[in-house]
């Protein structure tokens, strides 16, 4: 009885001591990194060369990071962000680049021949476009599939090819 009465009063005082220190020293948050990060798509695939959604948008605040490297989003993301940063000279600009000139998308097939149903692929896919219970095959609904290629390097049976196709966009 006397352990739990003195483990209750130690994690209240840790408790207090955490919650006086956040505010004594608030972790400030730009709404603005915030804002870009909600128009971004969540995708956390990486093509961008971040980790994630919220890292790119931090760096297109905070070091003037390009608004044109989230390859999923495309242009309607790109035009919502210059629009959101006033950055409107350089969206006719960029969209006339990117209307004229083909676009390389990449997405994955699962050959499902030589699947073995581990679901590896599966849970790792940030997009959860891969689909199938464990044990079975699975295989991509394209039109989820970022082509972010994290799936590649968990399939055990390398029974996963990356499919090239050129669009104009």
């Amino acid at each position: 009885m006397i352990i739990i009465t003195v483990f209750s009063l130690l994690s209240f005082l840790l408790g207090f001591i955490l919650s006086y220190t956040n505010y004594i020293f608030p972790i400030k948050i730009d709404p603005v990194i915030n804002k870009v990060n909600s128009i971004l798509p969540q995708s956390q695939c990486a093509q961008c060369g971040y980790a994630g959604c919220y890292p790119y948008a931090k760096a297109i605040i905070e070091k003037n990071e390009k608004t044109d490297k989230c390859i999923p989003g495309g242009v309607e993301v790109i035009s919502k962000i210059n629009k959101l940063l006033n950055l409107n000279d350089s969206i006719e600009i960029e969209e006339i680049n990117i209307q004229n000139t083909p676009v390389v998308y990449t997405t994955v097939k699962i050959d499902e021949k030589n699947c073995v149903g581990c679901s590896k692929c599966a849970s790792f896919c940030p997009v959860d476009a891969i689909v199938g219970a464990p044990s079975f095959m699975h295989t991509v609904v394209q039109e989820f599939c970022t082509g972010c290629n994290i799936c590649l390097f968990h399939c055990p049976t390398n029974c996963i090819k990356i499919i090239k196709e050129d669009r104009l966009c």
